[in-house]
């Protein structure tokens, strides 16, 4: 079989390394815009359709998690029976023709629903990139890959809040959308013109309920790939819940106003840091071994946390509070790109409906547990420390039951 040093040129009919995490970067980045740019927005989007309920403006965030999360599942098999590009194509335009339908929205409730659309076309931009990372790279390559694209991909948490206030001064909150729709769209030119076809024809799965459903147990009765997949709906679910309560947490708690797309920034600097680290010490020391310590130091920070809010300074002077939120989130930054490879790695033959059931599983799993967390703000910062915490124990359980007991291992035992 050919190393993915061999295969990658081939694949990619001349197109660099560097332009193709890149452009695997924006198309991922796509959907952390259409999250990340609309949070100085809230507030406003509240005032004008009229919800009252500070935690209720969250649901233009949910909606989007609930319409991405479940159209994963579909995007997967279709990009197995008809290659990568035209599935994701297809997804660019819903979510282009969905963004610009919320600029003339007449109320909260069909916000919601063209949102959820919109997250129904940005489903194709996550679950598909990786499955092109996927056709082309394996191993820690695709976890170096995958670190460096994270890498990119995390400057959009950094620039988007910022942005949505830059938009904004020219106009009002319906201008974000239209920013949006400018963004896909020019990635979707990129992609068109320059991206080949990366899957291998003989590769292509019938498009059939038995097909698919025989490719969904393939994946779901694979303990490695399930249980890491479950320990990244649970981290993933801590992030969801700062993004929805990090506007009033910043706004309301530490009285930030419009600085606290700076404060989101710099947390965001951090991960995108640690992507960058991760890149270039996986292939030294193993995916395991960085993404178990990641984890085991997450618990740790997230535990000290807790006491400090528990039992600390009411509430957590800003400065510390923000040490120890970013210390956490580096630590997610070197456990996210690889629990994804880890869970990737024994599913290559069905790449496409791999990514969209472990993309399902993350999403669907984290964006609910988020929800649950930021409808919990209560004006404090107890519930997503709380969360934080509880959440860690909880995705170590399940990486100790995929690696039988025993982390660190630089391999894992057939499974």
């Amino acid at each position: 079989m050919d190393s993915p040093a061999d295969t990658a040129p081939s694949r990619l009919q001349g197109m660099g390394k560097v332009e193709f995490i890149s452009l695997m970067a924006m198309l991922m980045a796509v959907n952390s815009m259409a999250i990340d740019v609309m949070l100085p927005a809230l507030q406003q989007i509240g005032a004008a359709l009229g919800i009252s309920s500070e935690n209720h403006r969250q649901y233009v965030i949910s909606a989007y998690l609930l319409g991405f999360s479940v159209a994963q599942l579909f995007f997967g098999p279709l990009s197995d029976r008809f290659g990568r590009k035209v599935p994701i194509f297809c997804g660019l335009i819903i979510y282009i023709a969905s963004a610009m339908a919320c600029v003339f929205v007449p109320s909260f409730g069909a916000l919601l629903f063209f949102r959820a659309l919109q997250g129904i076309g940005s489903a194709a931009t996550r679950v598909i990139a990786i499955s092109i990372v996927r056709d082309v790279y394996g191993g820690r390559q695709m976890a170096e890959a995958m670190s460096l694209i994270m890498m990119v991909f995390m400057i959009v948490p950094v620039i988007a809040p910022g942005t949505g206030q830059v938009v904004m001064l020219f106009g009002d909150w319906r201008l974000i959308f239209i920013f949006m729709a400018l963004m896909a769209t020019s990635v979707a030119i990129w992609m068109y013109l320059r991206l080949p076809e990366t899957m291998d024809p003989t590769d292509r799965r019938p498009f059939t309920i038995v097909s698919v459903a025989r490719a969904f147990k393939i994946v779901l009765t694979n303990r490695v790939a399930f249980c890491y997949a479950l320990a990244s709906a649970f981290i993933f679910g801590a992030m969801f819940g700062f993004i929805n309560s990090a506007q009033q947490i910043y706004v309301e708690i530490y009285h930030l106003g419009v600085w606290f797309p700076l404060a989101f920034s710099v947390v965001a600097i951090t991960m995108s840091f640690s992507s960058f680290m991760n890149s270039r010490f996986v292939g030294r020391f193993g995916m395991r071994r960085l993404s178990h310590g990641a984890l085991l130091a997450f618990m740790a920070i997230n535990g000290v946390w807790l006491l400090l809010t528990l039992f600390g300074p009411q509430p957590t002077p800003f400065v510390l509070y923000l040490l120890l939120f970013s210390l956490a989130m580096f630590q997610f930054g070197w456990i996210g790109s690889n629990f994804n490879s880890l869970a990737m790695e024994p599913l290559g033959h069905v790449a496409g409906t791999a990514s969209s059931v472990l993309g399902f599983m993350g999403t669907a799993g984290g964006g609910i547990i988020g929800a649950v967390i930021g409808q919990a703000y209560n004006g404090t910062t107890l519930p997503l420390v709380t969360g934080f915490f509880v959440l860690s124990l909880i995705g170590l359980v399940f990486v100790l039951i995929a690696e039988r007991g025993k982390l660190f291992q630089p391999h894992n035992k057939p499974v």
